[in-house]
């Protein structure tokens, strides 16, 4: 192997080595060396780094794959946090070197992953670096390691991109363009097929841009297949974990981040649609992810949209800067209230309900829910939109849905703490707001509806001396 290394390259390599007679040896010590700081900045003062990029530009491959691979190595160590190799890289068309070596290797996902890594540690507090990586590899470069159905691939190609797209505007402009898109639903694609939603930078770059940016209804619309005859495209299982991704994130940075109203708008869209396609069957049903695109779409939006609206009062979410208010008063005027009320009409009682009445399993007049804790998201939209929203509550009592709702402040087997939920959307559907009150409490006092569980959330019933009427007031 040596005899293919022009003398000056192995020279310098052998000489940084000490002891080594043999490149193997030399690429051996040099990668023990260059696993500590002093070493690589012993290695950066004998200015080691461009013999290396030199020897990775000279190996043929695949001949040379295992000396390839070795050098990669050593080049990914020499740029872990020492700037003057990661400038050395930049200097020396590094990341030229690379691209056409992973451009020959794209079918050797070891020989991609040494050297996407070398490439996320070049990349690291650097716009310069950042700029020249990006214009050798986007978007030709990215998209085909994209493609490549390997986790170990997928996660620093991510943490590249993310990388890039963190360390300037004009890369961010160009990652939300159509040919950057692409790069992100391969990606997409291949976590979905090989990774999980929990890959870590996938989720921050979906987070940067479909939770933060406004990029989701592109990224959506692009994971639709290709093969679908068009006007009956159904949803994808891609289309499911993009959605449990964002549902995730949404979660956990709840309060923290607003999803843009076009986002909120299009995923309410998903809703209407997945409810549209949807057949309430009988079956064995599970928590979300179902294993059911469909439901998994459905499931997803929903609790999405629950934690959009989770946000507090009209009057706190007007006064909020980051637009939540407007979001929320979208979804509201699109007739999510409505639609949410039809959608637990249609549904079987609870089975504490359903016990009591001494109903069948199932009847043609209702329907079972498709996953297990449907009736309780449902639930906790209408509850967070009713939180001192009097337009909310005050429709819901037009609707005549506080019946309903009282219904749901009892245990369902297929539905966990729907009762807490229950007990909240009430607790918010009668705060405030006489008119609710007095309807309850006269459902009470009528024996319509037994509803013991007023007295947890502080109310009861009693009768108004003046107009001997009942009526619901506090109970401390």
């Amino acid at each position: 192997m040596e005899a293919c290394v022009p003398e000056e390259v192995l020279e310098s390599l052998l000489n940084a080595s000490d002891l080594s007679y043999s490149l193997e040896q030399c690429l051996q010590f040099l990668l023990e060396s260059s696993k500590t700081d002093s070493g690589r900045s012993d290695l950066a003062s004998k200015a080691v780094l461009p013999s290396i990029i030199r020897l990775l530009q000279l190996l043929p491959y695949p001949s040379s794959r295992h000396y390839l691979i070795l050098t990669l190595k050593v080049l990914r160590n020499l740029c872990a946090g020492e700037t003057w190799n990661q400038d050395a890289f930049v200097d020396h068309d590094g990341s030229v070197v690379v691209s056409d070596l992973l451009g020959s290797a794209i079918e050797d996902f070891e020989t991609l992953r040494f050297g996407l890594q070398v490439l996320a540690n070049v990349l690291v507090l650097g716009q310069k670096r950042q700029r020249n990586v990006w214009l050798r590899f986007f978007p030709e470069r990215f998209l085909a390691i994209a493609k490549v159905r390997r986790r170990e691939t997928c996660d620093p190609l991510c943490m590249i991109l993310y990388a890039c797209f963190d360390g300037s505007s004009e890369i961010a402009s160009q990652l939300c363009s159509n040919q950057g898109l692409d790069i992100v639903t391969e990606a997409l694609r291949t976590s979905s097929s090989v990774g999980s939603v929990d890959d870590y930078w996938l989720k921050v770059l979906v987070s940067r841009l479909c939770v933060e940016g406004d990029c989701f209804p592109d990224l959506f619309s692009k994971l639709y297949r290709t093969d679908i005859v068009q006007g009956n495209e159904t949803f994808t299982s891609e289309h499911a974990f993009l959605l449990r991704m964002v549902s995730d994130i949404a979660n956990e940075r709840l309060k923290q981040v607003t999803i843009p109203k076009d986002t909120t708008h299009f995923i309410m869209g998903l809703f209407k649609q997945s409810i549209g396609v949807f057949d309430f069957v009988l079956g064995e049903k599970s928590e979300l992810p179902t294993g059911s695109t469909v439901i998994d779409v459905m499931g997803y939006s929903l609790v999405i949209i629950r934690d959009t609206c989770a946000g507090g009062s009209l009057e706190e979410l007007k006064s909020d800067t980051n637009g939540s208010g407007d979001t929320v008063e979208l979804l509201l005027s699109s007739g999510l209230i409505e639609l949410l009320l039809d959608l637990l009409r249609k549904l079987e009682p609870p089975t504490t309900i359903k016990k009591a009445l001494k109903q069948s399993p199932s009847s043609s007049s209702s329907k079972p829910c498709p996953y297990r804790g449907f009736r309780r998201d449902i639930v906790s939209v209408i509850g967070n939109c009713a939180y001192r929203r009097k337009d909310v509550q005050d429709e819901i009592r037009e609707r005549d849905g506080l019946f309903l709702m009282l219904q749901q402040c009892v245990t369902d087997d297929e539905n966990s703490f729907l009762r807490e939920w229950g007990l909240w959307c009430v607790r918010n559907l009668l705060e405030g707001n006489q008119e609710n009150q007095k309807v309850v409490a006269e459902l009470e006092m009528q024996g319509s509806v037994d509803v013991p569980q007023l007295r947890e959330i502080g109310l009861r019933v009693e009768i108004d001396p003046v107009t001997a009427r009942p009526k619901l007031v506090n109970d401390t």
